[in-house]
């Protein structure tokens, strides 16, 4: 775990807090534990909506996005490896030169091949590892030219490294896109909207008066308010689980997500299931994509009265339901 690498990194000296000054923690994840460090100077620094609200929610000062000099860094690496490179390329930047910045990551994130990279850009490290992990530390300064993230151009929409689907349109939003009725009208959602894809499919219905973008990731969020260029779309930076709209929908669409990590948890997806009922109008249309082998059956059938399969392939299927069911 993070904390144990953590704990062993500054007992053991290879992560020397400055006694003065702001210590950025980038990208923690919900439930990581940073009790080692000087809460008081810790600055968490995340888009992601739910690991915002969730420290935030415990006292630390929380940002999306990190500014000023920092005496020390913390990167915790996330599962892209691009997105990876621009966080520990930014931390360098953002503290003092010659002011250490650690990078910390389970084997499962790629951590071993992270650090061997940079191995030859910085003067890092022994790594120290625990936990199924390793933590290493380097001095802020140049040698990272060439790994700050910048975003990529794909099919006509912009997207950056770590945002879902970075490299291309996801084959279930393809086919979700491809159902939806011409005639659509009204309001609508889209639960999970990542960078803008089904949103721009939706403005491309005239009948659409407001299409509301919920999106947890901030930078998938920036990238949508580039792509989809209408005064009808609102944008909501927000987990979609939570996340109350400001009125009934006559409509969600969604490819909602199924992972947490490199986990798999359906239970993501049928909050995201239940999230679209309670924000549907009482003759209200969800369309939604999801994997065939994931077990929603079950949800749609309780909280919809109508479920009705419309499209897909061999592993993906699209789904009408409508009429939600108002629990009381």
């Amino acid at each position: 775990m993070r904390s144990a690498r953590l704990e062993m990194a500054l007992e053991g000296g290879l992560l020397p807090v400055p006694a003065e000054g702001r210590v950025a923690v980038l990208r923690p994840r919900l439930g990581d534990d940073l009790a080692g460090l000087p809460k008081d100077r810790v600055e968490v620094v995340t888009g992601f909506r739910p690991d915002f609200d969730w420290f935030a929610g415990r006292g630390f000062r929380t940002v999306r996005a990190a500014e000023g000099d920092y005496a020390a860094a913390v990167v915790c690496l996330p599962r892209s490896r691009e997105q990876a490179r621009g966080l520990i390329a930014q931390a360098a930047g953002l503290v003092v030169a010659g002011g250490p910045v650690a990078v910390d990551g389970q084997k499962t994130d790629g951590v071993d091949a992270v650090l061997k990279e940079l191995r030859g850009r910085v003067a890092l490290s022994e790594a120290l590892s625990k936990a199924h992990g390793k933590i290493a530390v380097f001095p802020a300064g140049a040698g990272l030219a060439g790994w700050a993230a910048a975003p990529v151009e794909v099919e006509g929409f912009r997207t950056v490294a770590g945002v879902f689907s970075a490299d291309g349109v996801d084959r279930g939003s393809a086919l979700l896109a491809a159902a939806l009725p011409a005639e659509m009208k009204g309001k609508v959602a889209d639960l999970g909207a990542g960078w803008g894809y089904l949103a721009r499919a939706v403005l491309a219905r005239d009948g659409v008066k407001e299409c509301h973008l919920v999106e947890a990731e901030a930078d998938a969020l920036d990238c949508a308010r580039d792509n989809v260029a209408d005064a009808r779309a609102q944008f909501h930076w927000a987990d979609a689980t939570t996340f109350r709209l400001p009125k009934l929908m006559e409509h969600v669409v969604m490819n909602p997500p199924f992972h947490q990590g490199r986990d798999a948890d359906p239970a993501l997806g049928l909050a995201f299931i239940a999230a679209a009922a309670r924000g549907l109008a009482p003759d209200g249309v969800l369309w939604m994509v999801a994997n065939r082998h994931l077990p929603y059956d079950r949800a749609l059938g309780t909280l919809f009265r109508e479920v009705q399969e419309i499209g897909g392939d061999a592993a993906f299927r699209v789904t009408r339901a409508a009429y939600p069911v108002r629990t009381r």
